[in-house]
This record gives structure tokens, sequence and C-alpha cells, in this order.
């Protein structure tokens, strides 16, 4: 029998569904995936968290480098971060800006880079336009595909 690894729920305890967004700030769902999340199937669970994973580890790699994916989990394990091991390695590096972008003096010293054009920028920065740009992303992904499929004739006729 195969027994399949829960997915965990990507909250991170700042949700701002509850405020009126559609997509929640904090762990970029959906508002309709915030409230369904426990009713959702192990299959629906994964392909929301397969796209969050997705869209975190595009945006990352548009400002950094992994030269050295071991160096980067040994020190992501040495400091102790919480980080999901079985996802994209580009995702365990906002995991580690999240806990330390602060602290972090050398980017090298964890197996990573700055891309030429971020070179300079302090790493808080980086980590809030990775953050800014992850919302962003979903927000835009929302928008395309999710939200005209909300709209009824109801809401149509209220609009003219």
């Amino acid at each position: 029998m195969l027994v399949l690894k829960p997915v965990k729920t990507p909250c991170v305890g700042i949700c701002s569904t509850g405020i009126g967004d559609s997509v929640c700030r904090g762990c970029k769902r959906f508002g309709h995936e915030v409230i369904n999340w426990n009713a959702y199937t192990h299959d629906q669970r994964l392909l929301i968290a397969q796209r969050l994973e997705a869209f975190l580890a595009q945006i990352v790699q548009n400002m950094i480098h992994i030269h050295d994916e071991k160096l980067l989990l040994a020190q992501i394990k040495h400091q102790q971060i919480q980080f999901k091991p079985e996802q994209n390695p580009y995702c365990w590096v906002f995991d580690l800006l999240r806990a330390g972008a602060s602290q972090i003096q050398d980017l090298s010293q964890y197996g990573l880079a700055l891309h030429a054009n971020w070179k300079g920028t302090p790493l808080p920065v980086i980590r809030d336009n990775i953050d800014k740009d992850f919302y962003a992303l979903s927000c835009a992904h929302y928008e395309r595909y999710i939200s005209p499929c909300f709209i009824t004739v109801e809401t149509l006729e209220q609009h003219k």
C-alpha cells in the first residue's frame, strides 16, 4: 500500500484574506484555498504547494544564483534554519533570508551569489523584494486564471 506524505499547510501565520485580500500576503495562497485547505485532497494540496514552490523558486533565481547546493544545505542545517528539504533549493534560499538576512555578511559562505544587477543591494532588501515579487506573481496568476471563473451573469448585470 502506497503511503503519501502529507502536504503541510503553507500558512505562515500572517493571513490577509480575512481583511479582504484575494491572495494571502503571508502564504500567497488564494483566499478560497486558505478557506478550503482542510477539505482538499492530498493531490489538490500538492498542486497548490507545487505552484507556490515554482513561483518562489523562479523569483529567487532572478536575484540569486546557487553555485554550491551542498554548501547551502550544510549551512542551513548548521544554522538550524527551518526549511523543507523536498523543495527546490531556491526555496531554501528564501528560508535562509527570512531567518537571517541581516546577519549574513558573505553569501559565498552559503554557496550563493547575487546576480550582477542586485550586487550591492542589502540582503534584507533582497528578501523583501523576493516576497513582494512572489505576492505580485501570485496575484497576477489569480487575476489571469482564477478571478474570471468567479464572474457570474449576476455580477456582470450589477456592473452595467
